[in-house]
């Protein structure tokens, strides 16, 4: 017969416990702030520990969280900026990322710091990434030029739905075909 523990837990159980499960949380898929104290929240509050009241459990993840920045096992900035980077080789817009990172719960301020490094990187970073879109999915200028004409609203509705502005999705839409295959062998 396995006997029944009726242990209650301590804050100090509770807050190794909650630093164990963000370390194997920051190990395995390297979050934002945000998304590892939404995880921490979620993981307590369904397990609801008697002994332990939810504002302490928050209190109690903000400490966790302040300790993990300080040793630098979480930042944001870093987060910003890797996340940025991966995004633009896949081609995705700058608005793309922008909204991207303010729904992973990043600082507006880290957020303006990565999109004007992209910007100060290259100024026309949309074009390009609208040109990789196009490789990518097949349209625009990577279509037949017979074809072209037949999907030029449904091409221009697949930019703009990539965060693309009208003027950029339009400019990358009039590219003749041996000029793309010229910007793509850039790229």
């Amino acid at each position: 017969m396995i006997p029944i523990r009726n242990k209650k837990k301590t804050l100090k159980v509770t807050v190794e416990e909650m630093r164990n499960f963000a370390f194997a949380y920051v190990e395995k898929y390297a979050p934002s702030k945000q998304q590892l104290k939404t995880y921490l929240l979620k993981k307590y509050l369904k397990s609801s520990v008697p002994s332990v009241k939810k504002k302490d459990v928050s209190d109690l993840i903000d400490i966790v969280l302040t300790d993990l920045e300080k040793n630098r096992f979480i930042n944001d900035k870093f987060y910003s900026d890797s996340k940025a980077k991966s995004m633009i080789q896949r081609g995705s817009s700058i608005n793309k990322i922008r909204n991207y990172l303010i729904g992973k719960g990043i600082n507006s301020e880290f957020i303006k710091d990565t999109v004007n490094k992209i910007q100060d990187e290259n100024s026309d970073q949309d074009f390009f990434s609208a040109i990789k879109i196009c490789k990518k999915k097949r349209i625009g200028p990577a279509r037949t030029e017979d074809n072209r004409p037949l999907f030029y609203k449904k091409d221009i509705s697949l930019l703009a739905r990539n965060g693309f502005d009208f003027e950029t999705s339009k400019k990358v839409m009039e590219i003749e075909k041996d000029d793309f295959l010229k910007i793509i062998k850039l790229l």
